[in-house]
């Protein structure tokens, strides 16, 4: 009988053996499982909280950068002001240098007037042929008389002696208006005589050219033109000058030049009037 016990007993216990063993790797490997998820959620914590730093340095790069943005708009818009204020006061600085030049020729011209006046009057001239300071009885008291020479005629004041500038440009001016253009010549010619240094002073050669110009004296007035670009290269007139040389020119029938005229307008000065005018007579030559 107890042999019969003891070997079923003993297969029990080999059986259960492996089962034993199964269930220790079992526990094991879902230990393991435990252990990876533990990382897993320490690691996506970590991902969490690095994600919401790096929001956080964008959200402060951000700001500093629309700081920094604001900044400079606003450094560009008081730069832009500041040179605009600096732009307004060269102009009138400009403007003030250009009035004080006219108010110093006028004073000039007043003072030559005024010089003018206060000049000693010749002495009078003698008209019964004795010399001055013999007595009265004709008698010359060992005087000599002088030896008869004929009066000499003081010289003619000009008439545009102790005139102001724009006294004398109005009435130039006014003359080329009228169509009196030989008087409107001789008083720009006048101008630029009196006053050479002023800032009219190459408008008036100009305006002499287009005297000649619109009394038919072409020659003159091509003449007229070459002297306002030779002799003020750097007046604000020049585009003027080349128009009335090309028109000259054309009335000349010296085709060619006329045409190099207007071209030069073109090139150096396109966005005057003169240049629409040399375009337009550049059309015409063709």
């Amino acid at each position: 009988m107890h042999k019969h016990f003891v070997a079923p007993l003993l297969l029990v216990l080999v059986a259960a053996l492996p089962l034993q063993a199964a269930d220790r790797e079992t526990r094991q490997m879902m230990a393991d499982i435990r252990m990876l998820q533990e990382q897993s959620q320490q690691l996506q914590n970590v991902l969490v909280a690095l994600t919401d730093a790096l929001k956080a340095v964008n959200s402060r790069i951000d700001g500093q950068t629309e700081t920094t943005r604001k900044a400079f708009a606003d450094q560009k818009l008081v730069g832009d002001a500041l040179a605009a204020d600096l732009r307004v006061v060269r102009e009138k600085i400009d403007d003030g240098n250009v009035r004080i030049g006219s108010l110093t020729q006028e004073v000039d011209a007043l003072r030559q007037s005024v010089m003018e006046i206060n000049v000693a009057p010749p002495p009078p001239m003698v008209t019964d042929g004795t010399v001055p300071g013999t007595p009265a009885d004709g008698t010359t008291a060992g005087v000599t008389p002088p030896a008869a020479t004929p009066p000499v005629a003081a010289p003619a004041r000009p008439a545009v002696s102790g005139m102001s500038p724009t006294r004398l440009w109005d009435m130039a001016f006014a003359e080329y208006a009228a169509g009196q253009y030989d008087l409107a010549v001789i008083g720009f010619e006048s101008y630029i005589r009196e006053f050479p240094r002023s800032e009219q002073a190459d408008d008036a050669q100009v305006q002499i050219a287009s005297s000649y110009l619109n009394d038919g004296k072409n020659d003159r007035a091509l003449e007229a033109a070459d002297v306002a670009i030779r002799t003020y290269p750097k007046g604000d007139t020049l585009p003027t000058a080349y128009a009335r040389k090309g028109q000259a020119l054309e009335n000349l029938r010296r085709t060619a030049e006329a045409r190099a005229a207007y071209e030069y307008i073109l090139k150096m000065y396109p966005d005057t009037p003169e240049a629409t005018l040399a375009r337009q007579s550049l059309e015409k030559l063709k």
